[in-house]
């Protein structure tokens, strides 16, 4: 049983749209809410690892206003008050904010653990082990990033370049100064990276003291700290409500990678070897944690489907029971949503994105 400390807080974040997961992540069925992998959606699951280590008040989820009733139905455990609601998306600078200002206002003392609430990872009590070394160094006042040991050259995720070993931290996990952060390299830039060693991919689960974090907020963003001391100078309930809806949409949209980590004072990344996680922002990326059913590699993850010459194709299938055939195809994602199918080459299926820019500048929001 983990002790579960007062002053240690996770932080979900839970707003994204997931277009990489189009068609069936939509605006009323954003991927973090999907079903993707077992019983339960990607956020449930998320909500449930993090309940091992912290307690449900001390959990909170960060969410746009048209999620967060979803949210809420599939996360009873955890208090009304816990869900920090965005009027719109702004970037992950502006929710980890959010939430580092709310957490400091309840608890000065506060350490938050941050995030994303669509990855999956296997090994949880590694998970557990590294979130109590990197609270110890967040205490030392670092910004503390998980950092994923590249298992291929992907231009999808940020790297991290390790600089010199932190001298206090723990010999089987050491912490690392970080000597530059590289986000979504070339493939050319990837592989070198991936193959020399000293990298680490940039996992987005980041652990700090909110003290440290809106000190550098005001620093490097000092508009967004504004808002902030804005929002908090207003009585919580619906004058602060009110205050949000009238400030956030000003705010210019940046991620934490750019805003802060890349020029804050003390920075650490904690390699994460071991942890088999994965980011499920795409289809292909479903082939990591998803165990094939057949013995040519084939992923079958809802629905019916009868191959035939088939290998490393993915198939979801729509609830209305169509079965789907495949016959002489290989490294293919299938997804039926019902009114929309897809069909990519694996190595392609992150550019779902472009179509959905493409239906969005065509207006055809019934796909969307």
């Amino acid at each position: 049983m983990i002790r579960k400390n007062p002053n240690t807080y996770g932080v979900i974040m839970a707003g994204g749209g997931g277009t990489r997961l189009w068609p069936l992540s939509r605006r009323e069925t954003p991927k973090q809410a999907l079903r993707l992998i077992g019983d339960e959606s990607l956020f449930q699951t998320t909500v449930a690892r993090l309940l091992n280590f912290f307690s449900p008040e001390n959990i909170l989820v960060v969410t746009v206003a048209e999620q967060a009733e979803l949210l809420k139905a599939q996360a009873p455990q955890l208090p009304d008050k816990n869900f920090l609601i965005e009027p719109a998306p702004r970037g992950t600078a502006s929710v980890i904010g959010f939430a580092a200002a709310i957490l400091h206002e309840r608890n000065p003392e506060a350490v938050m653990a941050v995030f994303p609430a669509d990855h999956f990872i296997r090994n949880r009590d590694l998970l557990y082990h590294l979130l109590r070394k990197s609270i110890k160094a967040a205490q030392a006042d670092y910004l503390v990033t998980l950092g994923i040991t590249p298992t291929f050259p992907a231009t999808g995720y940020g790297y991290i370049q390790r600089g010199e070993k932190i001298p206090e931290s723990n010999e089987e996990y050491p912490a690392y100064h970080v000597k530059r952060f590289k986000e979504k390299p070339g493939k050319a830039e990837a592989y070198e990276m991936s193959v020399r060693g000293g990298y680490s991919w940039n996992s987005g689960m980041f652990i700090w003291r909110t003290q440290t974090i809106l000190s550098e907020i005001e620093r490097q963003m000092p508009n967004l700290k504004t808002v902030l001391d804005r929002i908090l100078a207003a009585p919580a309930g619906t004058e602060r409500d009110s205050v949000i809806q009238n400030l956030w949409l000003d705010l210019e949209s940046e991620t934490v990678d750019y805003g802060i980590m890349e020029n804050a004072a003390k920075v650490a990344v904690l390699p994460a070897s071991g942890l088999d996680w994965s980011d499920v922002g795409s289809w292909d990326a479903l082939f990591d944690v998803v165990l094939p059913n057949d013995a040519e590699g084939n992923v079958l993850i809802k629905g019916k489907h009868i191959a035939e010459d088939t290998k490393d194709t993915l198939v979801y299938g729509n609830e209305d029971g169509r079965l789907i055939v495949t016959i002489g195809v290989e490294d293919l994602v299938i997804v039926d949503s019902g009114d929309v199918l897809l069909v990519a080459k694996s190595d392609q299926a992150q550019d779902v994105r472009k179509i959905v820019a493409r239906l969005k500048n065509e207006h055809k929001n019934e796909y969307l």
